[in-house]
């Protein structure tokens, strides 16, 4: 009986450490596209308001459901 639920757990950490590598794979793909790659990002939203600041510039906020943190 209790090999049926171990199973069903073993498949579902099995398939979360496969989507894991293809999510790294993607992001290293997007990471090489033009609109990405010719731009210095700021990671730290602070760092950005200050930027901004200094610059007189927008902030312009690139978010991703998949590799935002």
């Amino acid at each position: 009986m209790l090999r049926t639920p171990m199973a069903l757990l073993g498949a579902v950490l099995l398939s979360t450490a496969v989507s894991a590598q293809s999510m790294e794979e993607k992001y290293q793909q997007k990471l090489k596209k033009d609109f990405v790659s010719h731009v210095d990002w700021v990671q730290s939203l602070e760092d950005a308001q200050k930027a901004a600041k200094e610059s007189k510039k927008l902030i312009f906020g690139y978010f991703t459901r998949s590799y935002a943190p």
